[in-house]
């Protein structure tokens, strides 16, 4: 009777659980891995951060490049108004109180342009002023014009900050593409990673779903073949004991792929509510990977490399920037043009008078107990554990290439030996199956077939896992493309 009400309950968990199946299923999305992928790298979160970073820095590179450029900029103050008491010192010394009631007004043109060689700054500026005194009783306002004038400002034996940054600025821009580029791969990587998640889990429920009608047919069986007195109580109960056993894992799997399956849709940006059914890939990329050329790809393509570069010359820049910045430094200032003042403003351009400025400004420094020594020594020695890391970064390099090489041509292998494993293992179960119900073996051996089988289907789908992981690492690693032999680009819509 017990053996009854348990069935009972079995198969009205079953009737239930394949309701919600048969309304499911007609709306599910089907999903192939190569769609997931491409799901992945053009609308899921971690896509658009990148898409959105890579953008920050294309405007870091266009800013930088606008400095090497002419700047043209119109500036004025209309007007400056002025009405108070203030201080005037007098011819004798005394200082007294007046009234002052005035307006400044000024409109300036200019036309600079940075010297990066020398670091030096050159503008033509033209320039004209109103002063209106509503104090005065006659000649209230008044005019003054610069009509033309050259300024030059160069420091002299100076750090030059403009020169190092055309070395180093190109060099963060390049090492920003590449480093999309590789983004683009690491974001295949997880999406590989949530993708055989999922479908594993769904695997794990089809097994699941499968061992329960098997477990539950076997049980019947079971349950007859006791009443008959052809096998003991102790196989009965191991029966009922299994298929009780694979009903738990079967609840345990359909949670499995609920989680599996918001964790995929949460990483690929799917808002809507309609479940998903994983398409196993069933054609696996053949291309042979060489060790040699995977490194040369990658000394070629990666970002580390550019990034091995502009490290260098950031050290040496700041040893340059320690000893500019600490010896002797001087200043030039010139300035060169025409100037003229009136009561109206077509006089104030008439006939105008040269200006002239020159200024040259230094400093020594006479003592400063060891400081300049000791920021130049500093320097070289941030230069010096510079290249000492980038040299073990170097090795580090290579050596992640080769051995990754090695693992992905290990793991094509092992796909293959679990492929045949689960093809082994399911036909192995299959028979035995059949002879159990012909009762030439016991629930035992059924049992030890049933692990093996289910074993091996996951074990397979693990190893395509790791197959694939590899593959969009070995992508990332050298930004290459093994199968159509071309290195791995931007897309033209990011840049």
């Amino acid at each position: 009777m017990k053996r009854f009400a348990l069935t009972a309950l079995l198969l009205a968990h079953l009737q239930l659980f394949s309701i919600v199946k048969a309304e499911d299923v007609p709306n599910a999305k089907y999903l192939t891995f190569q769609a997931v992928i491409a799901i992945a790298k053009e609308q899921s979160p971690k896509y658009r951060y990148a898409s959105v970073l890579f953008e920050n820095r294309q405007w870091q590179y266009k800013t930088f490049r606008s400095n090497f450029f002419p700047q043209l900029n119109f500036s004025g103050t209309i007007p400056d108004y002025n009405k108070t008491i203030e201080p005037r010192l007098t011819d004798s010394g005394s200082l007294i109180f007046i009234n002052t009631h005035n307006a400044n007004s000024t409109m300036q043109l200019s036309l600079g342009q940075e010297i990066w060689p020398t670091g030096g700054y050159i503008s033509v500026n033209s320039q004209l002023k109103r002063i209106d005194d509503f104090q005065a009783s006659t000649n209230k306002t008044r005019y003054s014009s610069v009509p033309a004038t050259i300024t030059l400002t160069q420091p002299l034996f100076g750090y030059n900050y403009r020169a190092w940054d055309r070395k180093i600025s190109p060099l963060r821009y390049e090492e920003a593409k590449r480093d999309y580029r590789e983004e683009m791969e690491v974001i295949a990587q997880e999406a590989t990673n949530h993708f055989f998640n999922l479908l594993l889990s769904q695997i794990s429920y089809q097994i699941a779903d499968k061992n329960v009608t098997n477990n539950d047919t076997l049980y019947k069986i079971a349950l007859r073949r006791f009443d008959e007195g052809t096998i003991p109580e102790n196989e009965l109960l191991q029966m009922e004991l299994t298929l009780l056993n694979s009903r738990q894992t079967l609840e345990q799997s359909i949670l499995d792929v609920e989680a599996n399956t918001l964790r995929l849709k949460v990483f690929l940006g799917i808002t809507d509510d309609y479940p998903i059914q994983l398409i196993p890939p069933s054609e696996i990329p053949v291309f042979e990977v060489d060790e040699k050329i995977a490194l040369e790809q990658a000394h070629k393509n990666r970002q580390q490399v550019i990034s091995f570069k502009r490290e260098l010359l950031e050290a040496e820049m700041r040893m340059a920037k320690a000893k500019g910045e600490t010896g002797f430094t001087a200043n030039l200032f010139a300035s060169f043009g025409l100037t003229q003042q009136a009561l109206e403003i077509q006089e104030s351009y008439s006939n105008p008078s040269e200006q002239q400025r020159v200024r040259l400004g230094f400093n020594i420094p006479v003592m400063d107990w060891g400081r300049t020594d000791a920021v130049i020594g500093t320097a070289k020695a941030n230069h010096t554990l510079v290249k000492a890391n980038v040299e073990l970064q170097k090795i580090n390099f290579d050596q992640e290439i080769y051995l990754h090489v090695k693992r992905f041509k290990v793991l094509r292998k092992q796909m293959e030996g679990a492929k045949r494993a689960d093809e082994i293992a399911d036909k192995r179960y299959q028979i035995t199956k059949a002879r159990y119900l012909d009762g030439k073996i016991g629930i035992l051996d059924l049992n030890v077939a049933t692990e093996e089988r289910d074993k091996a289907s996951r074990s397979y789908i693990s190893s395509l896992r790791s197959f694939w992981q590899a593959y969009y690492t070995l992508r990332s690693l050298t930004l290459y493309d093994f199968e159509t032999g071309m290195p791995l680009t931007v897309d033209n819509s990011a840049e």
